[in-house]
């Protein structure tokens, strides 16, 4: 999704920024060097597995139930929820 998100963004930016061609080398630079897409609120992968994993821990719940409640965790904290 990031790598989607990044090429689209790639090419909004060499489309609408009419710019010398070291900008378009600095932005695609920038946009491609694996930062995190900049979500409200979002947070890479590590970061929400790392939280919900804590929010989690020692839950009396079963194997099976914990990893469903902690991908639906990790899912929404990449999106910014």
């Amino acid at each position: 999704m990031k790598v989607l998100f990044s090429a689209i963004a790639l090419a909004a930016a060499v489309a609408f920024v009419p710019a010398s061609a070291g900008a378009q080398e600095r932005t695609a630079k920038k946009i491609l060097s694996g930062q995190p897409a900049t979500l409200q609120g979002a947070k890479t992968e590590s970061q929400a597995r790392r939280d919900c994993q804590r929010q989690y821990r020692g839950a009396r719940e079963s194997k099976s139930a914990l990893r469903i409640k902690i991908n639906d965790c990790i899912r929404e904290g990449m999106q910014g929820r």
